[in-house]
């Protein structure tokens, strides 16, 4: 009888010792929801790749560690709302608002206290995402991508490239939260050098054919394509209408350019996507978005196509290959 209630008691403390254990594995993993503004099969693939980089790099395996949900607007800005609210109400333990300003728009909207890390965004002050960069305060951080600013830098390459344009063109996306400033920030940057620009408006694939239209009509002899996720999911079509009617254009990346675009000036995106990744991890840890300053890109990237170059024509200047940090041949 003693034994037997040694052994009992045994079997009680292991038992025991074993419920923080059970307890602990049953708590139900966290959950990302990714909210892009873009289309899954349009966009860069990797830039999701570069996302879960960032996590991996901070101890999160998706499926493992955390899970990841995806929401896609297929370039309908509009449904972006409705997507960011599904998320509150499931609700998710972050929300990574990707492809431009319209996403983190439509999430800081939808929420108030479900943290919130935005990648490739302009100027997120402006757009009343943060307090400031240093310190966002609120919900919400992430990554600028300094997109529309650098359309200065952009018309400097195109008319180094084309020397004597007379007209430029400039294609925004009306559907913007920030499409009246990026045209501004065009028209401002083309004054200040005495340059004629043209802002063309397009937020479908029809508006971009009846753009490139326009283009031919007047005949504009550049192009700018504004930066935008959806220019970016439609770069094939952008690309090929540019050849077809031999304009001369610079884009925001370099992923237009290996599609057979002239050139492009910006950032490496990718980066900024890994750095959400790493911005997810380190909340899901503990840190607070109004403590996580908005992380600015510092290197910038000029790529140029020689083989579209030389098929338009142009004979691209020595001083402009030297600063070029990849040229496709």
């Amino acid at each position: 009888m003693l034994d037997l209630r040694r052994r009992d008691f045994i079997t009680l403390l292991g038992g025991s010792a074993a419920w923080p254990l059970v307890a602990q594995a049953q708590q139900p993993m966290p959950v990302i929801g990714f909210l892009a503004s873009g289309s899954e099969h349009g966009s860069p693939p990797g830039f999701v790749t570069a996302f879960r980089n960032g996590l991996v790099e901070s101890g999160y395996v998706e499926g493992r560690d955390v899970q990841v949900e995806y929401r896609w607007a297929e370039n309908q800005y509009d449904r972006l709302p409705a997507l960011a609210a599904e998320f509150v109400r499931r609700p998710v333990s972050i929300i990574v608002a990707s492809g431009g300003p319209a996403a983190a728009v439509a999430a800081k909207a939808a929420t108030s206290t479900i943290p919130i890390v935005f990648t490739a965004s302009s100027d997120p002050v402006t757009l009343g995402l943060v307090a400031s960069l240093n310190r966002p305060g609120g919900n919400v951080t992430g990554t600028g991508a300094f997109t529309v600013e650098l359309d200065a830098k952009r018309l400097e390459v195109l008319r180094e490239l084309v020397p004597n344009v007379g007209l430029v063109g400039a294609l925004v996306n009306p559907n913007r939260p920030d499409a009246e400033a990026q045209s501004q920030h065009v028209q401002k940057a083309a004054h200040a050098v005495g340059q004629q620009v043209h802002v063309l408006m397009a937020g479908s694939e029809r508006e971009i054919d009846t753009a490139f239209a326009a283009l031919v009509r007047q005949q504009i002899g550049g192009l700018l394509v504004g930066a935008d996720p959806f220019f970016s999911s439609r770069r094939e079509q952008v690309v090929a209408l540019a050849t077809r009617h031999a304009i001369p254009a610079v884009y925001m990346n370099r992923d237009f350019v290996v599609s057979g675009g002239l050139a492009s000036y910006g950032t490496n995106i990718s980066d900024g996507y890994r750095q959400a990744g790493i911005y997810a991890a380190q909340i899901l840890k503990g840190a607070k978005p109004a403590d996580l300053p908005v992380m600015q890109p510092t290197k910038f990237e000029l790529t140029i196509n020689l083989k579209t170059a030389k098929a338009l024509g142009l004979d691209v200047p020595a001083t402009l290959l030297a600063r070029a940090d990849e040229v496709i041949e």
